[in-house]
């Protein structure tokens, strides 16, 4: 089953008209405002069902807790998020209900319409979550509402324009928060390699089942798919972030040991195994080593919090 079938078959199930602005096998973009429980309830499933493949860009108004990878960021009142679909996200309400309004979208609706996914907003290196004052939420209020007017008008080009309007809201984040640019960045052949290196490590997260597991967990693994020696990727990648690669692998793989203990109920052993270690004990020991505590203290210690 593709995802164009899987999305279709989930609204089927869940008795939810499919929208007009859904395009059958050339991609997925739909606009959802969520201002009471039972909408988010309902929603939150979809959202779920398709989060390896949908990017989305959220607006929140309200106090709440945003939990992205293995950190919490505390939202004040307004609120800019972009995520990835690699990024492990969910958001907490902290004091009172909130409201989002958001867009989801996956890679396939803006293909040959630009490289959505390179866009700094977008990188797992940059920040994602921006802080807004009340005018500049109403400005990217505004920005969204042309978005889900244009989705339910019958204009023939109207995905044309949902892509422009979209790219007009990252352009308009990018330019206010100074992001710096991919192609700011990728200077020399050392900085590809380890952009390279990077993305291959993040294309192996997150873990959602328990039959999931990473592939590549040794430098040589990543050097082999890159078709390059581990010297080569072990400088390029010292040069360009001033850690070996085994430990930005590491510290991947370590983050999302963090997430799953705190997200999850999988045993040690289980996260272990997924996690490439051979043995649980070695899994723990790294893990005490990083961190200053094991990992069942870790989870008891997020469970309290």
């Amino acid at each position: 089953m593709n995802n164009s079938d899987a999305i279709a078959d989930f609204y089927k199930k869940k008795n939810i008209n499919i929208p007009t602005h859904y395009q059958w096998g050339t991609g997925y973009f739909d606009i959802i405002r969520i201002d009471n429980l039972q909408r988010r309830e309902e929603l939150i499933s979809l959202i779920s069902f398709t989060r390896k493949n949908l990017y989305k860009i959220k607006l929140v108004k309200g106090k709440c807790k945003c939990h992205y990878a293995d950190k919490t960021i505390e939202i004040n009142q307004y609120a800019l998020m972009f995520i990835n679909p690699t990024i492990p996200f969910l958001l907490e309400e902290s004091d009172g209900s909130i409201e989002e309004y958001f867009c989801l979208f996956n890679e396939e609706f803006f293909s040959n319409y630009g490289n959505i996914k390179e866009y700094p907003v977008f990188q797992n290196t940059q920040e994602n979550i921006f802080d807004l004052s009340e005018v500049q939420y109403l400005e990217f209020e505004n920005m969204l509402n042309k978005i889900q007017a244009e989705l339910s008008s019958n204009y023939d080009f109207k995905f044309d324009v949902v892509r422009n309007l979209t790219y007009d809201l990252i352009h308009t984040t990018v330019k206010m928060h100074n992001c710096l640019s991919t192609s700011s960045i990728r200077k020399n052949a050392y900085n590809r390699i380890t952009l390279l290196f990077e993305e291959l490590l993040a294309l192996q997260f997150p873990l959602h089942t328990a039959t999931d597991y990473i592939r590549f967990k040794k430098p040589k693994d990543f050097a082999a798919q890159l078709s390059i020696s581990i010297n080569h990727l072990n400088k390029a990648v010292k040069h360009t972030r001033n850690k070996t690669s085994s430990e930005i692998i590491t510290e991947r793989i370590l983050q999302e040991a963090k997430i799953l203990l705190k997200l999850t109920d999988w045993s040690v052993s289980e996260i272990a195994y997924l996690l490439g270690y051979e043995t649980p004990s070695r899994f723990t020991f790294t893990f005490r080593k990083k961190t200053g505590i094991p990992p069942l203290l870790y989870r008891k210690d997020q469970a309290n919090k």
